[in-house]
């Protein structure tokens, strides 16, 4: 079932609560590939009814970003959400998610807010305002669909996390369910950015994954030393690649680590073929 506007969703969900049915909300910007399928299957699996909202969020991308050429398939994003058993497809436009006209300033829009000491660093630190954007988009559809369970892959860790913060503090009733990075055979993690590189910019990419695997390949030999580890990194690295961060924090509240141990995770941002691309690991896993 397709739904545009948000009393349609909350008509549909107050029927669902009656019931007594668990819902399960699956967030995307749509352009849906097997990544947010393995999403979708596992909120199909442990929900009785499964909502995917598909919105290219326009408050979350920053000034100069892909907004107006974002892929946008949301015929062919419906009937995949269809085929894997989902209840509902929310995919408002942005005068439905934030008013007539309240974006054309920050000024006429109450944000949500993420802690500065979460957000200034990784992706947040080039992309100033982004995660703002994220929790407020994401917080309005908690609040519009009231899910039981959401479910988040781990490939934007910063912003897993920082969802994470943010159900935390402001107490609100959703159980936050990570799901692991979806690759290509090649390693290559799934994006839908992935549909801006070329062939041979595809195989340039693959220096993400390698970058990590071998990272965590030093480590369970025994190498704790951060900088010993990022030093292995520069070997993979050639002209086709802007390296953005390579960075090791701890899992849980992004903290730096100059040790790494079995709660750190490794994130890379790396620029190929003028596309931002993001990976990470877990050490030891």
């Amino acid at each position: 079932m397709l739904l545009h506007t948000i009393n349609e969703v909350r008509a549909q969900v107050k029927e669902w609560k009656k019931q007594g049915l668990t819902i399960g909300l699956v967030p995307t910007m749509g352009a849906l590939h097997d990544g947010h399928l393995s999403l979708i299957k596992k909120a199909v699996e442990k929900c009785d009814r499964v909502v995917v909202s598909v919105f290219v969020n326009p408050i979350q991308f920053c000034p100069g970003e892909d907004l107006d050429k974002y892929p946008r398939t949301l015929d062919a994003d419906n009937k995949m959400c269809d085929d894997a058993g989902v209840s509902v497809v929310f995919a408002p436009n942005p005068n439905e998610m934030y008013g007539e006209g309240q974006m054309r300033t920050n000024d006429f829009l109450t944000y949500v807010i993420p802690p500065f000491f979460y957000v200034n660093k990784l992706c947040g630190k080039s992309r100033v305002g982004h995660f703002d954007g994220v929790c407020t988009v994401v917080n309005k559809l908690f609040n519009i669909v009231q899910p039981d369970y959401a479910f988040f892959g781990q490939k934007d860790a910063q912003q897993l996390i920082i969802i994470k913060k943010m159900v935390k503090d402001l107490n609100i009733p959703v159980e936050i369910i990570p799901c692991p990075i979806v690759r290509e055979e090649s390693g290559l993690a799934l994006s839908s950015r992935n549909k801006y590189l070329s062939d041979e910019d595809k195989k340039e990419a693959l220096v993400l994954s390698k970058i990590l695997n071998n990272i965590n390949s030093c480590y369970k030999k025994g190498v704790t030393d951060v900088e010993a580890l990022k030093e292995t990194a520069y070997e993979f690295l050639n002209e086709h690649h802007e390296l953005e961060y390579l960075e090791f924090m701890n899992q849980e509240d992004l903290e730096k680590v100059p040790q790494a141990d079995n709660n750190t995770r490794v994130f890379i941002a790396c620029r190929v073929g003028g596309v931002r691309l993001i990976d990470n690991i877990l050490l030891g896993e």
